[in-house]
C-alpha cells in the first residue's frame, strides 16, 4: 500500500495559515469538499468529534485527523503543514506542523487502519519529518512521500 496512492495533489497545503485545531482542520477540509461534493461543515464536525474522543496530536510535531463517513465514496486524504505550529493537544505538548488527515468511508474500516499504520510508519522517520516540514511546494510534498513510499 503507497500513500501517494490515496493523495489528490489538490489536498496538499503547504502553508496552513490556521491557529487553532478548528481551523486546521477546516482548511484541510475546503479541497475536499470541492472534490467529494459533501458538505464543508460536516467534514469539520467529523473529525471534530473524533478529537472529542481523544486527540489525533500523536506526538513529534504530528498530527493524523481521522474520521468515518456514511456516503464517502472513496478514501480521500490530505497533507497539510503549518509553519508556526499549532496547538493540536498533542500527547507531548508541543506544537503540531505536519498534518495527515484521513477520512475513510464508513464501511472500510480495514483500509482505514492500514493506511493510518502506514502513515504512522513512515512518520516515524525523523529525517522525513524534517524535510517533509520543510517542503516549500506541493510536488516536494509529492516527491518526498514517494521516495519514502519506496524505501518502505
Amino acid at each position: 500500500m503507497k500513500i501517494l496512492d490515496f493523495l489528490d495533489p489538490e489536498n496538499i497545503k503547504t502553508d496552513l495559515k490556521a491557529t487553532d485545531k478548528k481551523g486546521v482542520l477546516e482548511e484541510l477540509t475546503l479541497p475536499v469538499a470541492a472534490i467529494t461534493k459533501i458538505g464543508h461543515k460536516e467534514l469539520v464536525r467529523v473529525l471534530m468529534e473524533r478529537e472529542h474522543l481523544g486527540s489525533t496530536g500523536i506526538g513529534n510535531g504530528i498530527g493524523i485527523p481521522h474520521g468515518k463517513l456514511k456516503g464517502l465514496p472513496s478514501l480521500i486524504l490530505g497533507v497539510g503543514l503549518s509553519r508556526k505550529g499549532v496547538d493540536f493537544d498533542a500527547i507531548d505538548k508541543k506544537p503540531t506542523h505536519i498534518f495527515f488527515l484521513l477520512l475513510t468511508p464508513d464501511n472500510s474500516t480495514d483500509l482505514h487502519l492500514k493506511l493510518l499504520a502506514r502513515i504512522s510508519k513512515v512518520l516515524k522517520e525523523p529525517v522525513f519529518r524534517e524535510k517533509l516540514r520543510a517542503a516549500g511546494d506541493r510536488q516536494e510534498v509529492i516527491d518526498l512521500i514517494k521516495n519514502i513510499d519506496n524505501d518502505f
